[in-house]
């Protein structure tokens, strides 16, 4: 297991401004990601190192964001006011999650606009909906076109955690958060309460 990326939630009309405010944040700008049929959704995306990325995404107008989990969870995300979503953690093996936790995970996949069709299985989104501070997992069906393949100078040095650790270790059948330090801070809801990132312009907290 280790840390995929990280996501961030806001309304399609707040789309524009978030990535651009991030980006400047950030200091690299964010690439459109393209649409998840499936999901209602769309995204852009900033690769990180470490093969990790920061994605900001909406849910649009369209059935599918009603329907399927991933979209109500940005839905929702957004209607609170927006900011960060979860959480993912990428597996070699979703099968094993899937005996896990005892369902099966479901396809997902992204066009982005040069046409390339990104696909995915992923599991644990509803969870996510239930508890905000537990991911959902993730298995690339062709690596070579991970999101984060292009790579920066920007790491994810920390993300600063409501909940509980218990909790948390159960879920991912690990006593340690792969990839990721985690701080477990108070806060008026479970969930990423900020991330810390390590630019080439020095630390940057981004809540």
């Amino acid at each position: 297991m280790r840390l995929d990326h990280v996501s961030y939630a806001c309304s399609p009309g707040e789309l524009a401004e978030v990535v651009q405010r991030l980006g400047a944040d950030l200091g690299a700008p964010f690439t459109d990601g393209g649409l998840h049929p499936s999901f209602g959704t769309r995204n852009f995306i900033l690769p990180m190192a470490n093969g990790t990325y920061v994605e900001v995404v909406a849910a649009l107008d369209h059935p599918a964001a009603d329907k399927a989990p991933f979209g109500r969870a940005v839905r929702q995300r957004a209607d609170e006011g927006g900011g960060w979503l979860g959480w993912v953690i990428a597996v070699d093996d979703i099968s094993a999650v899937e005996s896990r936790l005892g369902r099966d995970s479901v396809a997902g996949h992204r066009i982005r606009p040069d046409g390339a069709d990104l696909r995915w299985r992923q599991i644990g989104v509803l969870d996510l909906l239930d508890d905000p501070q537990l991911p959902y997992f993730i298995q690339w069906e062709r690596v070579s076109e991970h999101p984060s393949a292009s790579g920066s100078d920007i790491r994810l040095a920390s993300i600063e955690m409501c909940g509980s650790a218990d909790i948390l270790e159960s879920w991912l059948g690990s006593t340690q958060a792969p990839g990721v330090d985690l701080t477990w801070v108070e806060a008026d809801e479970r969930g990423i309460v900020a991330c810390n990132f390590l630019t080439p312009r020095g630390f940057v907290r981004i809540d």
